[in-house]
């Protein structure tokens, strides 16, 4: 399968570069897989993370250049290793022996066809928790198609509803109508969330958004549509996490944390939505503990 880099097309920038010749695209990825780290976390959703904690495998490089992304040291700058599919499978095996709730694949657009191998060959070693695709949500519906029976669990982002703010801030155009379609997409490979007995997700999706600050209108018109896109039982995620970083430092409409009163404007507007399942992050004083040490 990784002979299709050849002519890259996994996401929509549709760069049709020959990876396997060295090439990169927008996402700066070459024919190898890149990760920053494999580890246990404990700060996903509760029903990601529980007790045990996720068994996550955070990719290096990515197909969004965000001006405030927490982990710009790997996805914009490209820290990290470069490894065979043969190792990933056995990172899966072992984020299991340890006794992860799942596997969670953070940032893996570029790398769609090195996890579909490296899933093949710890399956038939094994591997037997759910896999979580996390992703920014900025996908070709051609590759989520690739993941039918692969992925148990879709995490996406739903970052914009504005094509301005999204090209101020990713560097994107039409952000919101292709990352809508793939999360339809994936909302019809594996529903709604399911749960085990101890609250562990173990299919389903769930849409995260990220609240700016500044812009609490985006976020209010990207919870609208979920409202009136998806099903009436979808679960959401919506994060108050935001703190300035990397070159959000260099602007000045987000160039500092939520403040209460914008964090309550979204609060109250999801209990006007009436949208029932899911989660609302506490406004906290201390979001850049989180961030894992690449």
């Amino acid at each position: 399968m990784i002979e299709k880099l050849s002519n890259c097309n996994l996401c929509p920038h549709n760069c049709n570069v020959n990876r396997l010749e060295g090439k990169i695209g927008r996402c700066k990825c070459n024919a190898k897989v890149k990760i920053a780290l494999a580890s246990l976390h404990y700060y996903e959703e509760p029903c990601i993370s529980g007790k045990n904690g996720s068994g996550t495998v955070f990719f290096s490089n990515c197909n969004l250049n965000c001006k405030y992304c927490q982990n710009y040291e790997i996805s914009q700058l490209g820290k990290g290793r470069e490894i065979e599919v043969e190792e990933l499978a056995k990172i899966f095996l072992d984020q299991q022996e340890k006794g992860a709730n799942n596997i969670n694949l953070v940032t893996p657009t570029s790398y769609v066809y090195h996890i579909i191998e490296a899933l093949d060959i710890a399956k038939k070693n094994g591997l037997n928790i759910p896999i979580i695709y996390n992703t920014n949500g900025y996908e070709n519906v051609e590759t989520i198609e690739l993941l039918k029976g692969y992925i148990d669990v879709y995490l996406p982002d739903l970052k914009y509803y504005s094509n301005e703010i999204a090209k101020k801030y990713s560097g994107i155009d039409n952000y919101f109508e292709i990352a809508t379609k793939a999360i339809q997409v994936m909302y019809e490979q594996v529903g709604t969330p399911i749960f085990n007995e101890e609250g562990i997700i173990k299919r389903g999706v769930i849409i995260r958004h990220l609240v700016l600050p500044n812009h609490i209108l985006n976020s209010k018109h990207i919870l609208h549509w979920i409202k009136e896109n998806m099903s009436n039982d979808i679960y959401v995620s919506v994060m108050a996490q935001y703190f300035p970083t990397y070159k959000a430092k260099k602007d000045e409409l987000i160039n500092r944390k939520l403040t209460k009163k914008e964090y309550r404007q979204i609060e109250e507007y999801l209990y006007f939505l009436d949208l029932k399942n899911g989660y609302i992050q506490e406004l906290g004083e201390h979001e850049e503990e989180y961030v894992p040490n690449f």
